[in-house]
Formats: structure tokens, sequence, C-alpha cells
């Protein structure tokens, strides 16, 4: 029988009265005196628990000076001894440590798909909420003191109104769809008696066009032009820049007219209300302005509306030239009344949303 510790035959064998296992003497009561319990089950251990075997006697050599050949071999005996009793501790930490390392990692993959579940969860309840949002009407910005309505009074200011003058999108009522159904037939009859102009440039024509002039008319540090729009009765061109203005521009004389300023970010759409001398401008800062020529040929700002939540993408104006519509990245669109600047719908884009 071998030693439970170095796996060798003991010379002075014992046993543990608690686990029943075989041990050299020498090594087990080294190992009691440090730890105090068995090397192999871990239980509490005493010396008094040890109880050694009768074996056949051994004729052990005289002990002589470290020098002599058997001095050199109790030494290495020693000090194998140790290094038996030194490796069976580093192989015992060693497993506790694959233990607990198994246990750590165990608990850090739970965590990560703990953490992941949380995320989800997380982005679904924000993209439900932003869905409400969505579909709570916005209540536009009240209107400027000095914009006239479609009545021909002037619109109220917030001190005029009160608390309550921002109002819920009251929707579009009957009477607008009938006039905007009226407005299409009608349309629709003219386009189908359209002819082509003669004066249209042919493809050809269109090649040979050359550059007759060139107009710097945004600032030079932030330079480009996000749209344009031509007010073909008045031969006036508007643009809308990086530098956040609009510009309006004479073609013919090559003058700024005058320089729309207000947005704090790059107007992205710029439109004329048919022959009238109004101005829409959408913008990156989430707004849409009205502008009015005040007579002198300098643009005021009407109405800022702000019922979008995130860039405005463009601008459009309906024939009638009394409503407009702006579109957000924000996967929504806004129905207003020119007049008045008011919100009369603003209308998810559910069947976008349904194919993403």
């Amino acid at each position: 029988m071998n030693c439970a510790i170095s796996g060798e035959v003991p010379e002075v064998p014992v046993v543990s009265t608690k686990s029943g296992l075989l041990f050299e003497r020498r090594l087990i009561e080294s190992h009691i005196s440090d730890y105090g319990k068995c090397p192999v089950t871990g239980e509490p251990l005493t010396i008094d628990d040890i109880v050694p075997i009768k074996s056949g006697k051994v004729i052990k050599p005289k002990l002589l000076h470290t020098a002599s050949i058997p001095g050199l071999l109790g030494t290495f005996q020693s000090e194998w001894d140790g290094l038996m009793l030194s490796n069976f501790a580093l192989e015992q930490q060693l497993h506790t440590a694959r233990q607990e390392l198994s246990h750590a990692l165990y608990q850090h993959d739970s965590a990560c798909r703990v953490i992941a579940r949380l995320k989800k969860e997380r982005d679904e309840a924000r993209q439900l909420l932003a869905e409400v949002e969505r579909h709570i009407p916005a209540a536009p910005e009240a209107l400027a003191a000095d914009a006239p309505l479609s009545n021909g009074k002037r619109a109220a200011s917030d001190e005029e109104m009160g608390p309550d003058a921002k109002k819920l999108c009251p929707g579009i009522s009957a009477d607008i769809i009938t006039e905007l159904t009226d407005c299409n037939a009608a349309l629709s009859q003219k386009r189908k008696k359209r002819q082509i102009p003669e004066t249209l440039a042919s493809i050809d024509a269109l090649g040979r066009f050359t550059q007759l002039s060139s107009h710097p008319l945004h600032k030079t540090n932030k330079p480009g032009i996000c749209s344009m729009d031509i007010l073909h009765s008045k031969d006036v061109i508007a643009t809308g820049g990086v530098d956040a203005t609009a510009v309006i521009f004479d073609r013919p004389s090559g003058q700024i007219l005058s320089t729309l300023t207000g947005h704090s970010k790059k107007v992205t759409s710029v439109k004329f209300v048919g022959d009238s001398d109004l101005v829409l401008t959408a913008s990156a800062d989430k707004t849409v302005r009205v502008w009015r020529n005040s007579g002198d040929g300098q643009y005021a700002c009407g109405h800022t509306l702000n019922d979008h939540s995130e860039e405005v993408r463009a601008v459009t104006v309906h024939a009638t030239n009394k409503y407009f519509v702006s579109a957000s990245l924000d996967s929504t669109w806004c129905f207003y009344d020119l007049s008045s600047g008011l919100c009369l719908a603003k209308v998810p884009n559910l069947f976008h949303q349904r194919l993403n």
C-alpha cells in the first residue's frame, strides 16, 4: 500500500481513524501541524486520530555525517518529502482555483444574459413609448402677434390667449377635405388638356447649356446649398444653405433681396407659396418657419412650428396655396393651415413602420 500524499510505500505507516487513508507518519504529522486537517478529505484531523500500523522491521543504515552517501540520501529524502507536501498543496489549491474560476465564469455568463435581456426590454419599451408619443397630437407653437389669419384678423399672442394658447391638433375638417377634393378634381381636368409647351428645351439643347454667372449666396466658412425653389413670375430664387440661412435672390440683377436668419441648423427645404410673398423653410433644428415679405423687400418670420421631434427634411405646398405639409425623420408628417400656422393633423407613417 502506498502513502496517500507521496504515493510511495511508507517507512512508518499510519492510518487515519476518520478517513481510513494510509500515510507516511512524518508527512501526515507535518501536514497536521500546518493545517490541522486531512490533506485528502479536508476533515479536521489531529495527531490522536492517526494510528500506527505494525509492519516488518526494516534495518536502516546508521546515520553518518552528511558528507557520506547515507547522509546525503537522508537529506534528499527530507527534501523529497517537503517537495511532495508542497506539490500536494499546490494541486489542492489548483483544484480549488479551477472550481472558483468555473463558478465565476458561470456567474459572468448569467449576468451577461440578464443584461442583454434587460437591454432588449429597455429598447422595446422605448420604441413603444416613441410610438405612443407619435400618436399623441403635438401642440403647435403660439401664433406670431402680427400674423394675419384667414379671416383678416390678427393672431392672438401667448399673453392674450393665456395658458391654453397651445391646443391639440383639431384634425382635418370635412370642409377642408371638400376643398381639397374640389381642387384635385379641377386640376385633374386641366391636366388632361395640358399640352407640352413648344418652348420646352430638348435634351440636345440642355447639353449645350453653359454657365453664365456664379453667385456666392451663403457664408464661405459653411459653404453648401441644401435646397432651392424658383418663383417664376418674379424670376426670384430662394436657396437654403448649410449656414442655417435662406437667401432670396433676384436673378436678373444678381442681387440678394433678403437673407432669412433664425434657424440654428442647416436649411433642408425651401418653398415659395404660389405667387405670394410667403416662403416656407424647413431645417435640421426640427422646426418649420413661415416668412412673409414685409413690403420693403425684407422677410420676417410669421410662424415658427416645432411639432416634429427630429430633423425636418421637406415641406411642400398644396395647390390651393392654403395648406402645406412637412415631413420629418421622426417618421411623421404634419398638415398645416398656412394662414394661421395651426397644425391640423400629425400623422405617423405606420405603413413604413410595418414594412421595417
